[in-house]
């Protein structure tokens, strides 16, 4: 069973609606599930995110909306720096429609502009909800609107880089690379963009902690694992759908990253399912 976190071990008191819990860095950290709602952003660095068993790469600019129901944990984790927003929606007390301003997608992503918006709200809003008195418990909740209304306004989808403003590099970049995982050329975007290769490749580094060639070679496996988990897709299906043009090739990538071949990889998890299917008659 995952651990499961309680709400009075990060709320000073049962009054306060929202805390920050600061992870600088985040270590890896096993399955966990928690008895409130969270935000997660990351600013700096990289780390696998396993929610609900599908793997996700995030680096700086990714957010991350988990519910009570939801299982997650963070491995293979790389100077990962985050804050994650914790709050009770029962606590409330403007009267919001607030399923109109918190995220239903589990996973989005912010753009330079709004990471530093966001920034300055989150610090003020880790000092005051560190408080129990009444003034600061209505000021956190307010703070916490406004945090969720930059997240809205300056969020992206992995899918719709055409709505990215133009000029910022980075954003543009992550963008394209999670839009085109089988086909991304990073040379022929600089091109398109006019940007200078050599100078991109360094800001990724500085944000990222990874080089872009890294950073799709790791998204590409990512949705491998996922494809070799939830599909009946064949091996070579499976490749050239994650952008690998040689089936051999990828194998022999996919088992030095993981330790296993793809074949094996999908047949733990087979037994898994056979196992958690056994056991399922005796469970109450």
């Amino acid at each position: 069973m995952p651990l499961r976190l309680a709400k009075a071990d990060y709320f000073p008191s049962e009054m306060m609606p929202v805390a920050v819990a600061e992870r600088t860095p985040q270590p890896s950290f096993p399955a966990h599930i928690h008895e409130f709602n969270e935000l997660v952003v990351v600013w700096r660095g990289n780390g696998l995110h396993m929610m609900n068993d599908r793997p996700w790469l995030i680096t700086c600019g990714d957010l991350f909306y988990i519910g009570p129901g939801d299982c997650h944990s963070y491995e293979s984790v790389n100077d990962l720096v985050l804050d994650n927003i914790i709050y009770c929606p029962e606590r409330f007390r403007l009267e919001l429609d607030w399923s109109q301003f918190l995220p239903q997608e589990p996973a989005w992503r912010l753009t330079t502009r709004g990471m530093a918006l966001a920034r300055g709200v989150i610090q003020q809003l880790s000092q005051e909800s560190r408080k129990s008195d009444l003034l600061s418990r209505q000021l956190t909740e307010a703070l916490f609107l406004q945090l969720v209304l930059i997240l809205q306004r300056h969020r992206y989808a992995a899918n719709s880089g055409g709505h990215l403003p133009e000029g910022e590099q980075l954003d543009l970049l992550m963008s394209a690379i999670q839009g085109q995982i089988a086909h991304f050329d990073l040379g022929e975007f600089c091109q398109q963009h006019q940007l200078s290769e050599r100078a991109l490749k360094t800001l990724f580094r500085q944000q990222t902690g990874m080089m872009p060639a890294q950073y799709l070679r790791q998204l590409r496996l990512c949705k491998a694992k996922f494809l070799l988990r939830s599909s009946g897709c064949l091996i070579g299906e499976v490749a050239a759908r994650c952008g690998f043009d040689d089936s051999n090739y990828f194998s022999v990538v996919f088992t030095r990253e993981t330790g296993l071949t793809p074949s094996a990889f999908r047949q733990q998890f087979e037994h898994h399912a056979q196992r958690k299917n056994l056991l399922l008659p005796y469970e109450y």
